[in-house]
């Protein structure tokens, strides 16, 4: 049985998802020179509910191409630049963040610059609560990136 029959079955109501994606902001995985076989999010809809998975998401550019090279606080910036604009692609914003995971390459060398990155977003947005969080040193896709994030959405349908 699928995941999603089993929820259907709990909630009772069919479960609807569908890949996200803000062209604005990054492009879509495939169609890098090396496809990767991922979406950017996938909206999940529970009978009003929306649930929200932001896949891994880094310093990229609308072109595919690793911005701010060597510059981790701006890889940092566009990293956050990105999920914000796939929150907004489905109506969510980040006060409808419940978790973020964060990878850095390096966490030992860059963890206060992160850390000091993503308190002053937060703070700019005012968010309280705070999203649960947690922070992973991992070797990344691409070797010229530092930081990476992915986040859960949950929110009611505005529809």
């Amino acid at each position: 049985m699928l995941l999603e029959e089993m929820i259907g079955e709990v909630t009772g109501a069919t479960v609807q998802k569908r890949a996200i994606t803000d062209l604005r902001v990054l492009n879509e995985a495939y169609q890098y020179d090396r496809p990767s076989s991922f979406s950017r999010g996938m909206r999940i809809d529970l009978n009003g509910l929306v649930v929200l998975l932001i896949s891994g998401t880094a310093s990229i550019d609308e072109y595919g191409q690793t911005a701010h090279v060597g510059d981790f606080r701006a890889q940092c910036r566009r990293m956050l630049y990105n999920i914000t604009g796939l929150l907004r692609a489905e109506g969510a914003t980040w006060d409808d963040v419940v978790r973020t995971t964060f990878y850095l390459r390096d966490i030992d060398r860059d963890y206060r610059e992160f850390n000091e990155e993503r308190t002053a977003f937060y703070k700019s947005l005012g968010l309280d609560p705070l999203p649960a969080s947690t922070g992973i040193q991992a070797k990344l896709c691409r070797p010229e990136l530092l930081v990476e994030g992915e986040a859960i959405v949950i929110f009611r349908d505005k529809e």
